[in-house]
C-alpha cells in the first residue's frame, strides 16, 4: 500500500464507506415464492444503497415457514447479523401447525409489504371468470383443486373464505399446500390444479405472457395497470390482503435492535426498494416499533379467529 495513502487513511484524512453490520436473512420457504423474494429484494436493496456491504440470503422451507423459524430461533440467539421473513403465512402456520416455537420467540422488526392474493388459471381452462369458479365449487367442491402456499396461510384462508361467501362448507375445499411458488407454478401452468392462489407477484409474469388467466384479486382495489376486478366486484364478499415481516433474532441488544431498525428504514425508503414494490405489485405497509408490535397482536387474534370460523383449527 502506498504510504502516503497509509498515513491519510491512518490520520483519517480518506474516509472509506462506512457499512452496518452484514446480514444473513433466512427466507423460511423454497425459492421463488413471496419470501424468497422478499429477502432477495431486501439483499439487493440494502447491498445496491450501500446500507450494508454483504447480504446472504438462505432458504430453509417447511411447515409454513415454522421449521424455519425454529431453526432461526434457536441457532441465531443474540447474533444481530441475523434477519428472517415471515408474516401473516407464518402466522396461520403458527396455529395450523401447533408449533412450539411463534414469533414470540424472535424480535419481530417491521412489516414491509401488503399483497392481493390473486386467484388464476391456466390459459386453456375452461374457467373463464370468478362465476364460472363459483359455479364449479357449488357443484362439486372436492373437484375444485387449489393450489397455493402453506396451510393456513394467506392462500389458504382466502380460499376458505371464498367457499364461506358463496355458501359452500370452507372444510370442503380441496386446498394442496406447497412449500415454494415455483412448485406451485409449476402444478398450475401443467393442468395438475384447477385454480392457483397466491400473491399476484408470482403470477405476474405468467399473467403477461398469456400463460394464466388472472380471474381476480382479493384486495380492497384493483391493481394499477391489471385488467382483473376484485372478488368484492365479481360479487364474493372477501377482502385480504397477505403482509410480510421481518423479524432479528432474540436475545438482541435494544441498541442492536435500534441499529437495525435504522437499516430497515433506510432500505424501505431507498429508490431500489421502491422500484421493486412497483414492479412487484408489493403495497408500502411499513410499519415499524411499539405499533407494528401491537399491530402484530391484533393481526395474531385476528387469523386464529378467521381459521376456527373456516375450520382449519378448533
Amino acid at each position: 500500500m502506498n504510504k502516503l495513502f497509509l498515513a491519510a487513511l491512518v490520520s483519517g484524512l480518506i474516509a472509506l464507506p462506512a457499512y452496518a453490520a452484514d446480514y444473513s436473512i433466512m427466507a423460511p420457504a423454497s425459492p421463488g415464492g413471496g419470501w424468497d423474494q422478499t429477502a432477495r429484494t431486501m439483499q439487493a436493496s440494502l447491498q445496491d444503497e450501500k446500507i450494508s456491504g454483504n447480504v446472504q440470503v438462505t432458504n430453509v422451507p417447511g411447515a409454513g415457514g415454522t421449521i424455519g423459524l425454529a431453526q432461526f430461533a434457536n441457532q441465531a440467539n443474540g447474533d444481530p447479523s441475523q434477519l428472517i421473513v415471515g408474516g401473516y403465512v407464518m402466522v396461520g402456520a403458527i396455529l395450523t401447525n401447533q408449533s412450539p416455537v411463534t414469533l414470540a420467540d424472535v424480535t419481530p422488526i417491521a412489516r414491509l409489504t401488503g399483497e392481493s392474493v390473486a386467484l388464476v388459471v391456466p390459459a386453456n381452462s375452461p374457467l373463464q371468470t370468478v362465476d364460472d369458479l363459483v359455479a364449479a365449487l357449488k357443484a362439486d367442491p372436492g373437484a375444485v383443486a387449489w393450489a397455493g402456499g402453506s396451510a393456513g396461510g394467506a392462500d389458504h384462508i382466502t380460499a376458505g373464505l371464498i367457499a364461506k361467501a358463496v355458501g359452500v362448507d370452507p372444510t370442503q375445499v380441496n386446498y394442496i399446500a406447497y412449500s415454494g411458488g415455483g412448485e406451485a407454478l409449476a402444478a398450475i401452468l401443467g393442468g395438475q390444479v384447477t385454480v392457483g392462489v397466491s400473491g399476484y407477484g408470482e403470477f405476474a409474469s405468467q399473467v403477461e405472457s398469456g400463460d394464466l388467466r388472472l380471474l381476480a384479486i382479493s384486495g380492497e382495489k384493483r391493481l394499477d395497470g391489471v385488467d382483473a376486478p376484485t372478488l368484492s366486484e365479481a360479487g364474493v364478499d372477501v377482502v385480504l390482503e397477505n403482509w410480510r415481516m421481518v423479524a432479528a433474532a432474540p436475545g438482541i441488544t435494544d441498541e442492536q435492535k435500534a441499529a437495525i431498525n435504522a437499516d430497515i428504514e433506510a432500505m424501505v425508503n431507498s429508490a431500489t426498494w421502491q422500484t421493486a414494490l412497483a414492479d412487484r405489485g408489493w403495497v408500502n405497509t411499513y410499519l415499524a416499533g411499539d405499533a407494528f408490535d401491537a399491530q402484530l397482536a391484533k393481526d395474531i387474534e385476528a387469523t386464529g379467529a378467521i381459521l376456527k370460523d373456516i375450520g382449519l383449527v378448533q
